[in-house]
């Protein structure tokens, strides 16, 4: 997950619940971070699993619901390493 950041947004964006809400930065572009991604607390999930997650980058969409948003970041960063190879 070293390679993955959380920055809150300054405007919470449709979907998501308060100030839960989340772009994902990633060093993808030779140690130059860009937007992978979103994690936020959705505002209709199931409420045992309130935590979404989607990786948005390039040709990949993968998208999952979970407990935490710990949880989340951790599906997220699995997601993105099983993409590059790693």
């Amino acid at each position: 997950m070293a390679d993955l950041l959380l920055r809150r947004v300054t405007e919470p964006r449709a979907g998501a619940e308060g100030q839960d809400d989340y772009d994902v930065i990633g060093d993808v572009s030779g140690g130059h971070g860009l937007v992978i991604g979103r994690i936020f607390r959705a505002s209709l999930a199931p409420a045992a699993t309130p935590w979404m997650w989607r990786l948005s980058y390039e040709e990949r969409d993968d998208i999952g619901l979970e407990r935490t948003r710990e949880a989340a970041m951790q599906a997220f960063a699995k997601s993105w390493q099983g993409g590059r190879g790693s």
